[in-house]
């Protein structure tokens, strides 16, 4: 099913790459030169919140008044809500630093799920991570007692975690395979939650509606599974090449409301006008609330398409 009505909420940053709604409709997310913005629920209102002095990616409401974010550069990390200054929860993990701090999502008892995409790259050279094919991403779990401890490693670039209606399961996708995995809670056992998507997932997350939603930012790049298979010194050539000649996504973005069983429920497809990049999704009440790694600005639409 394609889109239906869209409506774009311009953001004063650019790159508002994650999104969450709290219980007043009002809309969070974070853009690159670090600030963390506080949308009204139309839109028309933006509050600056924090500045982690990082790049936010993924954003989680942590307990009743606090804010999680994923900083790429500055780690695990959260803020009031009311704003404030960030305190920082993890910078490692099991004797790694993280090197990019992605995605998360927050169980009922306060345990943080979270991954780190790469042990080589960085956030400034997420496509390398990409065409090398490095399985050097973790999904970690924090406990409500600040230990953490590694639920699943070799992840082909981990990033957006959602975790079941009840809890059960742990999800997680995996970008440079198109597939999102998933690991049984508590006795740890990993398979695959949903496979040979059509596209690139980033962010996933559970709605209100007790579905997984998972975007997909772009369509597969042919060019990329050519690049792939070159030898490493070509790679390494098209890695150091301007990014305009390197394999970019395409327009078309999409995103899936997933059962826990794994069958697909909703699809939305298509291009949307001023918006592409979905790499973030958040379902509330019947409303879908995208972000994008490109855009200066948010999107919402009905669930429903």
């Amino acid at each position: 099913m394609r889109f239906g009505e869209v409506t774009i909420h311009p953001v004063n940053g650019h790159g508002p790459e994650d999104v969450v709604v709290d219980a007043e409709g009002r809309i969070y997310t974070g853009v690159d030169d670090g600030r963390i913005l506080r949308l009204s629920p139309d839109g028309r209102r933006i509050d600056v919140l924090a500045d982690t002095g990082g790049r936010p990616l993924g954003l989680e409401l942590y307990g009743e008044d606090e804010l999680l974010i994923c900083d790429a550069r500055a780690g695990l990390l959260v803020v009031p809500l009311a704003g404030g200054t960030p305190s920082v929860l993890a910078t490692s993990a099991l004797g790694l630093d993280f090197v990019f701090c992605n995605n998360a999502a927050v169980a009922a008892d306060g345990t943080v799920y979270f991954t780190d995409s790469s042990r080589r790259f960085g956030i400034d050279n997420w496509r390398d991570d990409l065409i090398e094919q490095t399985a050097g991403g973790r999904l970690l779990r924090r406990s409500p007692d600040g230990s953490i401890d590694l639920l699943l490693d070799g992840l082909q670039f981990a990033n957006g975690v959602a975790l079941a209606p009840d809890e059960s399961f742990v999800a997680v996708a995996e970008t440079g395979a198109c597939r999102v995995s998933r690991v049984s809670l508590p006795d740890g056992r990993a398979d695959v939650l949903v496979d040979g998507l059509w596209g690139f997932p980033d962010n996933i997350s559970t709605g209100t509606d007790g579905l997984i939603w998972i975007t997909q930012a772009s369509p597969k790049v042919a060019a990329l599974d050519v690049v792939r298979r070159l030898p490493a010194f070509l790679r390494a050539g098209v890695r150091r090449l301007p990014t305009s000649l390197q394999p970019s996504p395409g327009r078309e973005v999409g995103v899936l409301g997933v059962a826990a069983d794994g069958k697909v429920v909703r699809e939305l497809r298509g291009e949307i006008d001023g918006f592409h990049m979905l790499v973030g999704v958040r379902e509330w009440q019947g409303q879908l609330y995208f972000g994008s790694l490109e855009e200066n600005a948010v999107a919402v639409t009905a669930a429903a398409g």
